[in-house]
């Protein structure tokens, strides 16, 4: 790991990325598997539909607190 540490930093010209310059050089630049990329977006549509159903969440807790008494109020009947 050291001596690619070392070529790294005496690389005249910086890569965009150092990690893939360590893995490129650590021999583990094998191509990525498609379905890598399709657990990708799967993730993002995932992140996406969790937020919305975040918001919609936060929207009808607002509705309910319009219909119900705090809790408070409820605990002292």
């Amino acid at each position: 790991l050291f001596p690619v540490l070392v070529a790294l930093y005496e690389e005249p010209e910086k890569p965009n990325s150092a990690l893939d310059f360590l893995k490129h050089h650590l021999g583990a630049s094998t191509p990525e598997n498609p379905e890598i990329e399709a657990l990708r977006l799967e993730a993002a549509e995932m992140k996406e539909k969790y937020e919305a159903v975040l918001e919609e969440n936060k929207k009808l807790k607002s509705k309910l607190a319009q219909y119900e008494p705090p809790q408070e109020e409820k605990r002292g009947e």
